[in-house]
């Protein structure tokens, strides 16, 4: 069985505290975006985890594929699978790849042995694997407090507008992005913001993650900063970067930025 599993973008990120735990408490909108790697499974004599595309940093071992596939085999007793992951989705870019993957490889295996897990068990082992992978369940658009991981639906859509996604060269630690920023427990309301037009964005929705990556990779700034002279409505880096997304309203082809930097066109 094959699956697609899409990336998201963050529509403002307000770090408004630190816990005791040492996680964050966070507000974000998750939007899902039509970038896709691709997910087949199929039995095998043995579990295996194959990847091709772009490649995956570390371990193959830890990858959240197989940390998904262990979860449900522990409960459900799985045979042994080959997992094959195309990847095309940036990694350390902000844009959720690897947590969909791993949110899209439960799926399937719940489809693939007829598991018959209800939305909420797929939520609940989602959320034992990474704070943002439960919002692949789903896949709609959410407000995200908490530490990512508690959705409240939200009405945006952005299916008006041409979507422009830049991956400069540059991978950006979650680790490194949380050093850098300083929660600000000040409320910028973001639910309200977002409900006004796009056009307003510019002025009301924040990252607070930018200020400090900005700082130690200024080429993310800079990108930010063309996507606005050439006519986005907003623009902004997702989650703890370092891709950066522009809204437009009309197609552009912004060749400038296709000379350093990966440039994605998405209507």
């Amino acid at each position: 069985m094959i699956a697609f599993a899409n990336a998201k973008i963050n529509i403002g990120l307000q770090v408004l505290s630190r816990r005791e735990d040492g996680y964050h408490q966070l507000e974000t909108v998750f939007y899902p975006l039509k970038m896709y790697d691709v997910l087949e499974v199929v039995e095998a004599t043995d579990t295996r985890f194959i990847p091709s595309g772009i490649p995956i940093p570390g371990d193959a071992k830890d990858n959240l594929c197989l940390r998904a596939y262990r979860l449900l085999a522990e409960a459900y007793d799985l045979p042994p699978v080959c997992i094959y992951l195309h990847k095309t989705i940036p990694i350390g870019a902000g844009l959720g790849g690897g947590s969909a993957d791993a949110a899209f490889l439960l799926t399937l295996l719940n489809d693939k042995f007829e598991l018959g897990l209800a939305e909420s068990q797929l939520l609940g082992y989602a959320r034992r694997l990474g704070a943002d992978c439960a919002f692949f369940i789903r896949n709609t658009p959410v407000l995200a407090t908490g530490i990512g991981d508690v959705f409240e639906d939200i009405e945006v859509d952005l299916s008006g507008y041409h979507v422009v996604v830049v991956k400069p060269p540059v991978h950006v630690s979650t680790a490194e992005a949380y050093r850098a920023v300083t929660p600000d427990p000040a409320s910028r309301q973001l639910k309200s913001a977002i409900s006004h037009p796009v056009a307003t964005w510019r002025d009301a929705i924040v990252n607070d993650f930018e200020a400090g990556i900005f700082a130690v990779h200024p080429v993310i700034a800079t990108i930010k900063e063309n996507l606005y002279q050439s006519g986005a409505l907003f623009a902004s880096m997702s989650g703890s970067g370092s891709a950066v997304y522009g809204l437009f309203n009309k197609s552009v082809q912004l060749t400038e930025l296709e000379v350093d930097n990966k440039v994605f066109y998405i209507e």
